[in-house]
């Protein structure tokens, strides 16, 4: 059964409750748009570089202004609304960057915390240390749907592409990977990334960004994309602003996917040794 599916391009700021009326705005004119499944990007809530600041407006998941106004979302207009992820304070102190989906009913179906936390030094000069605030996730999950198996990451889990073949095996047909990605590796690797998920476990991405510059300094790369088990990108936004875009997501395509190219089925399991030249040379012809 085929449906349509929304990725919601944002520009969050520190203010929770702008950035919920924001968003609310955003996923309307989706649904509008004829989507049943619609997704927002990574800290849809608040994306604030001050620690300090961010924690002062925190809440955890009973009293947050975000999940409260994606339940209301999905229940209002009887869609699958995913929130890409938002800051949750939990009762340690530290964050968790949580993603929820919400049923047409407005209850949660799946709460998806980032397990890969970025903690990078970039040749701009950018530092990130996302482990010092967060709590990385340990569980991945493929979710069953009406309309097709999903799977769930978070921006720099796309990295990683043991968890989406994790993911694949256990019959996912749609990734989800809702970012926030920084312009500089945005422009190095975000359309390869997506795209090699896709092309690699034949299943459909759904990538809502962050896009432009945002009121705590950073600039975030935007492009929001939908792609095809093929590799064809179905749809895509600018790089910076608000955006909505809108795609048809037919599982059978995974299946024609999976019928052409079935390195899924074909995979084998094998060691590696690793050695050196003094072990592994012999008499030289």
């Amino acid at each position: 059964m085929s449906f349509k599916a929304a990725a919601v391009q944002m520009c969050s700021g520190v203010d929770p409750v702008k950035n919920a009326a924001a968003m609310a705005r955003l996923v309307r004119e989706a649904a509008a748009q004829g989507a049943t499944y619609v997704q927002t990007p990574e800290m849809t809530g608040m994306l604030q570089r001050d620690r300090a600041a961010a924690r002062a407006v925190l809440a955890d998941e009973a009293h947050d202004i975000i999940v409260r106004t994606g339940s209301e979302l999905a229940g209002e207009l009887a869609i699958h609304m995913h929130v890409g992820s938002t800051a949750i304070a939990l009762a340690d102190g530290k964050i968790a960057n949580r993603g929820f989906l919400f049923g047409p009913d407005g209850r949660i179906l799946n709460r998806y915390d980032k397990i890969h936390m970025f903690d990078v030094d970039l040749d701009n000069g950018e530092s990130w240390r996302e482990s010092a605030a967060y709590t990385a996730g340990s569980e991945a999950r493929v979710l069953s749907l009406p309309f097709a198996e999903m799977g769930f990451a978070i921006c720099y889990d796309v990295r990683f592409p043991a968890l989406f073949r994790a993911q694949a095996v256990a019959g996912a047909e749609v990734m989800t990977v809702p970012a926030a990605f920084t312009r500089q590796t945005g422009e190095a690797h975000w359309e390869i990334l997506l795209r090699a998920r896709a092309i690699e476990n034949g299943v459909f991405v759904i990538a809502a960004a962050q896009a432009g510059r945002h009121e705590d300094g950073r600039e975030t790369f935007g492009h929001s994309m939908i792609i095809d088990p093929w590799g064809t990108v179905l749809a895509s936004a600018g790089a910076t602003g608000e955006a909505v875009i809108v795609a048809e997501i037919d599982p059978a395509a995974v299946k024609a996917a999976h019928d052409k190219i079935p390195n899924l089925r074909n995979g084998r399991e094998f060691s590696v040794e690793k050695i050196t030249g003094a072990v592994a040379g012999g008499v030289a012809a």
